[in-house]
């Protein structure tokens, strides 16, 4: 028998048996174990977001809220003149897709300025809504009344000591960074003209909306207080309002 395999040849050397699994030929290397964990966790994250983003988000709306929502609707739909059944903010929400349909991007932009016509229910809006949102910028304010064409409104915002002006003391920051700033954008904004009336003297300040600011502001003559104003004394920037 050892003749008869001599005869052939002898024995072949047979190929060294491979224990590497398939895919992973001579010359490949596994990643680290810190890299497949990374990208593990990277994926997994990823995925986590993705099913966050799909989930609707609960609101719980205060009555302000609803009260807001309700009129910015019932004003869209008025103007459009398309109207839907629709309750809360799928109400709003459809009232939206409607201007989109029917307006091109420019209408949309000056649909803004008509959507709050003034009246006395918006003067008084926008007097409510300033004393809740803003107190963190002005500090505590309140509502006061005033005569608008022979009427009784509460339009005016009366604000004790503004947290801005008595952290600054400074005329011209007032004026320019919030006062004429603040005027013309709710104006050119939102349409609803409101004169804003600093008092230097005790910190305190009016907005009446509804009322256009004078032709010849006696705020913007206001020279500056060169003794307490922070930009004088730590800046020495010349910051009169005028």
């Amino acid at each position: 028998m050892e003749a008869n395999i001599l005869r052939c040849g002898g024995i072949k050397k047979l190929p060294p048996i491979s224990r590497r699994p398939p895919g992973m030929e001579l010359g490949y290397r596994r990643p680290p174990r810190k890299l497949l964990s990374s990208v593990v966790e990277a994926r997994v994250q990823t995925e986590e977001k993705m099913v966050a983003a799909t989930e609707k988000t609960t609101y719980k709306d205060n009555w302000f809220d609803r009260l807001a929502i309700r009129y910015l609707s019932r004003s869209i739909q008025a103007t459009t003149g398309i109207s839907n059944n629709k309750q809360g903010y799928e109400s709003l929400v459809e009232a939206a897709i409607m201007i989109c349909k029917k307006f091109d991007t420019k209408a949309q932009q000056d649909l803004i300025k008509i959507l709050l016509p003034q009246s006395t229910f918006t003067r008084e809006f926008f007097a409510a809504f300033t004393t809740l949102f803003f107190p963190w910028l002005v500090g505590p304010c309140q509502v006061r009344k005033s005569e608008v064409k022979g009427k009784t409104e509460k339009n005016v915002v009366y604000i004790p000591k503004c947290r801005f002006l008595e952290s600054t003391n400074c005329v011209g920051m007032c004026t320019n960074l919030c006062k004429v700033p603040s005027q013309q954008f709710i104006q050119d904004s939102l349409g609803m003209p409101v004169y804003m009336a600093p008092n230097f003297e005790d910190m305190s300040c009016e907005m009446v909306f509804g009322q256009q600011p004078p032709l010849h502001d006696p705020t913007l003559k206001q020279p500056c207080n060169h003794k307490s104003c922070i930009t004088k004394k730590t800046h020495r920037v010349n910051c009169s309002s005028g």
